[in-house]
C-alpha cells in the first residue's frame, strides 16, 4: 500500500517520536485506516542498543536499529508516512492541532508524544569513546534489560544517592562483584542507604572519576584513588524527558517531566495522548508498546466519537 499524502491535508493522528513506541502507534492508527504521519528527529535510545536479547519473540536476540527498521516498514507497509525532522510547537485548534515541523506546518486531528527520554552520560566521558564503549557492551544503561548478561561480572555503578544505589543493590542480583563509583568527590548517601549497600557486599569508591579508557575488553574508571577495570559499566545519573511539547501545551507533568496520562493514554489536553517513556512506567521496549497499542485505540475510537469513521 502506497503511503498517504498529507501535504495540505488534516492527518487524524501526527505521532512525534519513530521509536518502538511511536511506530507500534503508527502501526495501530494506519491498520484502523486512519492517516497517520510520524516525524522523528533520530537519535532515540533504542536504536544504539547493540543487541538486545530481552525483547520477546526474538531467541537470537535483534539489534536495536533492525528492530526500529523493521517496524518503520511494517507501518509504511500499511500506509503510515514516516518523515524525518523536529516537532518545535503544537497548537491547539477547535478541531486539533497545528504541528510545527522545522519551517512547515501539519493539522491533525489527534497527536501522540512518543518522543521518550535521554539518558545522562558519565561526567566528562569523550563521546567517541562513549559510543565506542556502548556498542562494545562495556557501557549499558538498563540493568532490567541486560543484568542477566552480566551475572558473575566485575560490574561498576556510576552516581551516587538514593537512584544509584538502588541501582547497584538491583545488580547485585546478578553479581557479587558491584562496585558504586561516585562520580565526583565523595558520595551523598544516607545511613539507611549505606547499611544497605554494606550487608549486600558492594564495594563504594568515593570518586571523583579523572578518567575513562577502554582496555583489554574491560571499561577502566581512574579516579583520585584508584583505576579499576570493569566488564560493564552503568552509569545511574538518571534521564531527562522529553516532554517540552506537553508543557508548553500545558499538559500536566509529573515532578520529574513525565506526562501524566490517565488509563488510556490521554494527557490532560484534549486529543493529546502519550506513551513510551515520556510517560512513566516501566523502562521497557515491550512496555512502550503495550501502551502504543492502548494509545492507538483511545484515538481511533475518540475520533470515532467525534465523526463516525468510513472507508
Amino acid at each position: 500500500m502506497r503511503p498517504h499524502s498529507v501535504m495540505n491535508d488534516i492527518l487524524d493522528g501526527l505521532v512525534i517520536g519513530g521509536g518502538p513506541a511511536g511506530l507500534t502507534a503508527a502501526i495501530y492508527l494506519a491498520r484502523f485506516h486512519l492517516r497517520v504521519l510520524v516525524v522523528d528527529r533520530g537519535g532515540g535510545r533504542a536504536q544504539s542498543i547493540p543487541k538486545t536479547h530481552n525483547h520477546a519473540g526474538f531467541p537470537d536476540g535483534i539489534v536495536g536499529a533492525g528492530l526500529v527498521a523493521n517496524m518503520a516498514r511494517q507501518a509504511r507497509n500499511f500506509g503510515a508516512w514516516i518523515k524525518c525532522g523536529t516537532v518545535t510547537a503544537l497548537r491547539q485548534e477547535a478541531d486539533g492541532f497545528i504541528v510545527t515541523i522545522g519551517r512547515a506546518e501539519q493539522l491533525a486531528k489527534a497527536v501522540l508524544l512518543a518522543t521518550g527520554v535521554r539518558n545522562l552520560a558519565p561526567p566528562a566521558m569523550d563521546q567517541a569513546l562513549h559510543d565506542q564503549a556502548v556498542a562494545d557492551n562495556l557501557l549499558r544503561y538498563c540493568p532490567v534489560c541486560d543484568g542477566y548478561e552480566v551475572t558473575d561480572a566485575d560490574v561498576g555503578v556510576i552516581g551516587t544517592g538514593a537512584h544509584a544505589a538502588r541501582e547497584a543493590l538491583f545488580l547485585r542480583s546478578f553479581t557479587a562483584r558491584v562496585t558504586l563509583i561516585a562520580p565526583r568527590a565523595g558520595h551523598d548517601l544516607g545511613a539507611a542507604d549505606q547499611a544497605m549497600l554494606e550487608d549486600a557486599g558492594i564495594a563504594r569508591d568515593d570518586g571523583p572519576i579523572i578518567g575513562y579508557a577502554i582496555e583489554q575488553h574491560r571499561l577502566v574508571l581512574a579516579t583520585a584513588s584508584a583505576r579499576p577495570a570493569f566488564e560493564a559499566v552503568y552509569p545511574a545519573m538518571g534521564t531527562i524527558v522529553h516532554s517540552d511539547l506537553a508543557v508548553a501545551l500545558g499538559a500536566a507533568v509529573t515532578a520529574s517531566g513525565s506526562v501524566e496520562v490517565d488509563a488510556h493514554q490521554r494527557t490532560t489536553i484534549a486529543g493529546l495522548y502519550a506513551a513510551g517513556d515520556v510517560v512513566r512506567g516501566l523502562d521497557q521496549i515491550s512496555h512502550a508498546m503495550g501502551k502504543a497499542g492502548v494509545a492507538a485505540t483511545a484515538i481511533r475510537n475518540d475520533l470515532n466519537a467525534r465523526c463516525v469513521l468510513r472507508r
